[in-house]
């Protein structure tokens, strides 16, 4: 087995993932990137150094397609996977009434199939490099309390994290770290895209009408590093992920106020 640290990343062609990719082969860390995006998981990979990627094109929603791309990334790792990052997910926004079947499936599949898939998957390669391995799954601050235009995806993250809490306690018995991460909004392509099929408006837009703040993807990278070597089970990114989950415990009434005035569903 190698004795370099070796970490998976789904959404690796862009965002986030192309953020922890470069945060962690910075370290030394050699980086496998899943993604559907082939253009951008070579553009990651021009980013994260000679020799210290690899790159396996996939849809996270085929289980099968999950153990090919693991087994692939453990031999180009040469023999180890230290850390897995379920990261690969979409947005979707709009009324419940007005989201489309096939939009709310795919939210679901992705964001939730996605994320069981890759633990089912991860479970032999983690249970290899442990005590110290670990399950990385990228939540959202949407799962902290629900968020008024954004249920599918809203119920995707709260899965996230009920994902992450059931498989801390079930993985305790392999020293496997199972952790996730409770972005607000980051600095993504995915602000430019509209949150539905009904809409024209980038979420960007919407975000900056509210005045919520904007975090750049470094700081949910170097989250994504102490999440790793850390001890808690969720951490948070942003101010607008920390209000919402102090509010949340403290001030229940208050949070609920607020969802209930800046309910106007994206994209409308």
């Amino acid at each position: 087995m190698s004795e370099r640290k070796a970490i998976f990343i789904t959404g690796g062609g862009s965002g986030i993932g192309r953020a922890i990719a470069e945060y962690f082969s910075g370290r030394g860390w050699f980086v496998g990137l899943g993604d559907i995006d082939a253009a951008g998981m070579k553009e990651t990979q021009a980013r994260t150094g000679t020799g210290m990627s690899y790159a396996h094109k996939f849809d996270v929603r085929d289980r099968t397609a999950w153990d090919e791309a693991l087994d692939a990334f453990s031999k180009a790792s040469g023999g180890r996977i230290d850390v897995v990052a379920n990261n690969a997910g979409i947005p979707l926004g709009g009324s419940l009434s007005e989201n489309s079947v096939e939009e709310i499936e795919r939210c679901l599949d992705i964001n939730l199939k996605g994320v069981l898939f890759g633990a089912q998957a991860s479970l032999p390669h983690l249970k290899k490099t442990a005590p110290g391995s670990c399950l990385l799954n990228t939540a959202s601050a949407a799962g902290i309390y629900g968020t008024g235009g954004a249920s599918v995806y809203s119920a995707t993250k709260f899965g996230v994290r009920g994902i992450t809490e059931a498989l801390d306690a079930e993985w305790a018995e392999f020293g496997i770290k199972v952790r996730d991460l409770m972005p607000g909004f980051i600095d993504t392509p995915l602000l430019e895209h509209a949150p539905n099929q009904g809409s024209n408006e980038a979420i960007r837009t919407r975000v900056q009408a509210a005045g919520l703040e904007i975090t750049p993807p470094l700081a949910v990278a170097q989250a994504a590093w102490d999440a790793v070597h850390g001890d808690k089970l969720h951490t948070l990114v942003g101010k607008t992920a920390r209000r919402l989950a102090f509010g949340a415990r403290w001030m229940p009434g208050k949070v609920r106020q607020q969802a209930r005035s800046q309910s106007r569903p994206l994209g409308q």
